[in-house]
């Protein structure tokens, strides 16, 4: 290797002439190499506890600001064995660094030595010249100025590394912390881990680097190591320290001691020696700047670490970590503030999910969270739940279809609570500021969604509505997007530069979070969060040093809402509730127009109003109009196109009456359009049958609405013929003169008084059952390597009660459910459900009828409201009926039909009958033995009923008032709640 040309890159500069250069390799620490300058001899700079030469800092710093971190060109010149050192000449460029030292009086040239006439440099004439003219000039260590000898020797306090140390490191930290002092990194002890001089005092310091460990360098073998340190003529335990575990501190006497009887070695951990080289590449012999959080009781100071990088400071620490070289430690941690530990933390989180280097074998723990893949979209919002969920539909879905509205609970953020009025909790404070914050800017408005991640939510997440007691329910959250500023004040968002691939607009959360109304969530390592948690993180703080909102000292006003709508817990209304509407009565009226907000949409013509000028909210319904009932055709339609016309919009309306119950009546006006003359053209009301034009505004407007709709016979006239009245009356109750009876068989019980059940009579079914029977699919081998059913698909499974091959629908697979535990399936001609595993599913075999719809029909008892499994007495109530029903065949009366796509828990979409079921012998109707029991109540009777469907009512209750008498179950405290929900839509889901 002597004389030959090596390229490498100045790695540090111990001394004055050498220098300790590194190969260039692609990964890896590289080989090193230290050169010591040929014929040179440059001031020696002092040991610990003794002191330089004159001029030997100088020179040292000429040459390392000359040349560290710089490529070069070298070679060895000569080696010296009795030393153990290699002389050489090296290149920056075209310069040759020796005679740049000689010439700026930094060093002097040294003669042959002894006979051996090789061991000088080839450019010993030019160095002995350069020399010379450096002595006559007087430059570098040739100053002959009076004092300048003197004040070259640095005044070095006592070192603060080692056993014997009088640094007292505490009250240093405590004096100087968060101070920015700068150093120079003279030694690496670990990734981690640095020993400085503190300029322009030069006290030496150990610094462990805040809030990170890098891996151990290990310890050699004492006695080796104790050979090494005479050698070098320092007396201290040269990486002893790294025997100290995470804590870092020194080896005490006694105990090197005892390690030197041992005289153990420990070899560097995994990614030890790339860690160290990766800090000493950027940090060795630098001009660092290093902030003081703490000390230990080792002496050893805690501080980060800040290294150039052209025009800014990049922090080590945050390096290090973004590399998967070092891990982030509590224990020093706790001294950075919350912003800096959560850079640090989620520097390791993306080292963990991207496997870096000590992160290669790393398993992810369990997480309740899951990403939303493929789940951006565009839509308007059609409903704000609270200041962090919001509920948006698809523009291009139908009225209310399943898949029309979709809820969007806002990442990473949490919004005061809204409170439920059935559990008698009552809103958080700012819950109802936040919410009408949001809703004032978003409500009606299109929006891009970003979905991110789902999560299961259980009862014990917090309060969580609608998420009973051992409940599980999956959560939804992404990012809300507003193209349009127009309506949004963006005074507290920070701007945003676009991100490539990412939505346009304004961050509602960051909106939220800006104005104080809302918290960023502080998620565990491996939690899935927000794409845009730093932006989060940035608004929140910007509102608590505002102090806006939740981090204000002020209350909120208090509501003082008078609700006229809510029913009395004994039932219906009673005229105490009624009587309190009716005095509210001259007021509303007098004020002809009142400007209203819609609460809620209970049914297509029936709604909860806020008017806040009068501070009350009332069930209003719009006068002459209705809307198909819960259960008939076009009932969730109407429902559906109320909710994007009107819900949670300003409106007008105009109170004409209030009826019995409390409910007012009028007319209702978004952006000046009459939303009745809209139901009725879209053909989903109907005009009272005794409407006059005179009994309510803009009568005459109704009227053409629906003439229109009859003539194009929109939805509930589709059946319409004109002059048939009679006709066209039977058709809207939906009876008939001849009432279809069937003979049935219940194959499952759901509860709520639903249930599944085949037609006993249908040919359908053994056919199906024998041709399932000749496939013999018990005796083939496993499904195809290649088998993955998707949600929606009509595959074959056998049933886990009877081992039976059936056909079934896959509801769920195991990476959309909850559980994970296998594919939901609803076999499709019985209405059972269940979870099986993959090996007990089979494609659809070719000779199975496709064409076959399923066979299970969709049944509740007709006029009768039993209560739902998770509601008191439903498991009772459900069981009961179960019992009744057994392995019998019932005659089930058919009384109404809902054909716009029923569905019960997933199970599977169809017409839903509603019927009296009856045995085949003589006797009551199961509907009727129900409210015998007190596990049913009868529905409310409403004045527009058909003839026959009011005399089955009067009837069942007389079965109802023996249950009540006798306090029988759901009666055991006397009347129950009212029925306004057999008429309201149930209340979406909220947080």
């Amino acid at each position: 290797m002597v004389n030959q040309w090596l390229k490498g890159t100045v790695k540090a500069v111990p001394s004055g002439d050498s220098l300790l250069i590194m190969g260039n390799v692609a990964s890896g620490p590289p080989p090193e190499k230290t050169i010591t300058l040929s014929s040179l001899i440059a001031p020696r700079l002092a040991r610990r506890g003794g002191q330089d030469e004159p001029f030997a800092w100088e020179s040292r710093e000429f040459l390392r600001k000359r040349c560290v971190g710089k490529d070069v060109i070298f070679r060895v010149d000569y080696v010296v064995p009795s030393i153990n050192r290699e002389f050489g000449s090296v290149f920056i460029g075209e310069a040759n660094l020796a005679l740049e030292v000689v010439g700026a009086g930094w060093a002097k040239v040294r003669p042959p030595m002894g006979q051996n006439s090789g061991e000088v440099s080839v450019y010993l004439e030019e160095l002995e010249q350069l020399e010379q003219q450096a002595k006559q000039k007087g430059i570098g260590m040739w100053n002959r100025a009076p004092g300048a000898v003197e004040k070259s020797v640095r005044d070095l306090p006592p070192s603060a590394v080692g056993d014997s140390t009088n640094f007292d490191a505490t009250s240093f930290a405590n004096a100087n912390r968060l101070k920015v002092l700068p150093a120079i990194v003279e030694q690496v002890r670990d990734g981690g881990t640095v020993r400085v001089y503190l300029l322009p005092e030069f006290q030496y310091v150990q610094v462990f680097i805040t809030g990170i460990q890098s891996p151990s360098m290990g310890r050699r073998a004492m006695v080796a190591e104790s050979q090494a340190s005479t050698v070098n003529g320092e007396q201290e335990s040269v990486d002893a320290s790294n025997a100290s575990g995470s804590s870092g501190g020194v080896l005490t006497t006694a105990q090197r001691l005892a390690a030197s009887t041992a005289s153990v070695e420990v070899p560097p951990e995994p990614y030890a020696r790339e860690a160290k080289h990766f800090t000493e590449v950027r940090v060795l012999n630098r001009d660092v700047r290093v902030i003081v959080e703490g000390a230990d009781k080792f002496g050893n100071l805690i501080g980060s670490v800040h290294y150039p990088q052209g025009d800014v400071a990049v922090d080590l620490a945050l390096e290090l970590l973004k590399h998967g070289l070092a891990k982030v430690v509590e224990w020093s941690a706790r001294l950075l503030d919350e912003d800096a530990k959560r850079t640090l933390k989620n520097a390791e989180l993306t080292a963990k999910k991207e496997r870096l280097r000590l992160w290669t074998n790393f398993v992810p723990p369990a997480s309740n969270s899951t990403a939303i893949r493929d789940g951006n979209f565009k839509g308007r919002v059609v409903e704000v739940v609270s200041g962090d969920c919001i509920i948006v539909a698809d523009d291009a879905a139908p009225y209310g279809s399943l898949s029309a509205e979709r809820r969007v609970n806002l990442s990473s953020i949490r919004a005061p609570k809204m409170g439920n009025a059935k559990r008698q909790e009552k809103p958080a404070n700012y819950a109802r500021e936040a919410k009408e914050f949001i809703r004032s800017r978003l409500i009606g408005q299109e929006v891009n969604v970003v979905m991110e991640y789902s999560r299961k939510v259980t009862a014990s997440d917090g309060p969580v509505p609608d998420v009973a007691s051992g409940d599980v329910r999956n959560m939804d959250f992404g990012s809300v997007f507003l193209p349009s500023t127009s309506k949004v004040d963006t005074s507290d968002v920070a701007p945003a530069l676009p991100v490539p691939g990412q939505p346009e607009g304004i961050n509602v959360a960051e909106v939220v979070l800006a104005r104080g109304f809302a918290t960023v969530v502080r998620h565990r390592d491996f939690e899935d969060r927000s794409n845009y948690y730093d932006a989060l993180l940035a608004a929140e703080a910007r509102a608590k040093k505002g102090k806006k909102g939740l981090h204000s000292e002020k209350e909120p006003a208090p509501d003082r809402i008078n609700d006229l709508s809510l029913p009395d817990s004994s039932g219906p209304r009673t005229q105490s509730t009624a009587q309190k509407a009716k005095q509210f009565l001259p007021f509303l009226q007098r004020a002809k127009r009142l400007p209203a907000l819609v609460d809620y949409v209970l049914s297509g013509h029936r709604y909860k109003i806020l008017i806040p000028r009068e501070t009350c909210a009332i069930a209003f319904s719009l006068s002459g109009v209705r809307c198909p009932g819960r259960g008939e055709p076009f009932a969730e339609e109407a429902i559906g196109f109320m909710r994007r016309k009107i819900l949670q919009r300003d409106v007008e309306i105009e109170v004409e009456a209030v009826d019995r119950t409390g409910t007012f009546l009028g007319s209702l006006w978004e952006s000046k359009t009459n939303v009745a003359v809209l139901l009725l053209e879209a053909g989903l009301a109907k005009l009272h049958p005794f409407f006059s034009t005179d009994r309510t505004t803009e009568g005459h407007l109704l009227v053409q609405a629906e003439e229109r709709a009859k003539k194009e016979k929109r939805k509930v006239w589709e059946n319409y013929i004109e002059g048939k009245e009679e006709e066209n009356a039977a058709s809207l109750d939906g009876t008939k003169q001849n009432q279809e009876v069937l003979k049935v068989k219940v194959t499952e019980v759901l509860g709520g008084g639903k249930f599944y059940a085949q037609v006993t009579n249908d040919a359908r079914v053994s056919s199906l059952q024998m041709q399932l029977e000749g496939l013999r699919v018990k005796e083939k081998a496993l499904p195809p390597v290649n088998f993955e059913p998707k949600k929606g698909e009509i595959v074959m499974a056998e049933f886990s009660a009877d081992g039976s091959w059936n056909r079934a629908m896959v509801v769920n697979a195991p990476w959309q459910s909850a559980s994970k535990d296998g594919y939901e399936v609803f076999y499709i001609d019985y209405g059972n459900q269940e979870k099986v595993p993959l090996s007990k599913l089979r494609p659809l075999d070719s000779s199975i009828s496709f064409g076959t719809p399923g066979l299970a029909l969709l049944l509740n008892l007709a006029y009768v409201r039993i209560p739902e499994l998770e509601e008191d007495y439903g498991q009772e109530g459900a069981e009961y009926l179960s019992s009744m029903i057994g392995d019998k065949v019932f005659m089930a009366k058919v009384m109404e039909k809902d054909t716009s796509g029923g569905k019960v828990k997933g199970q599977g979409t169809g017409t839903k009958l509603s019927v009296f079921l009856y045995d085949v012998e003589p006797g009551k109707s199961i509907n009727s033995l129900m409210l015998q029991a007190g596990y049913a109540r009868v529905v409310k009777k409403n004045r527009w009923d058909p003839k026959e469907k009011q005399e089955e009512l009067e009837k069942l209750a007389e079965f109802q008032e023996t249950a009540r008498k006798q306090r029988l179950n759901i009666w055991q405290y006397g009347d129950i709640e009212s029925d306004e929900e057999d008429t309201a839509p149930a209340r979406p889901a909220r947080r």
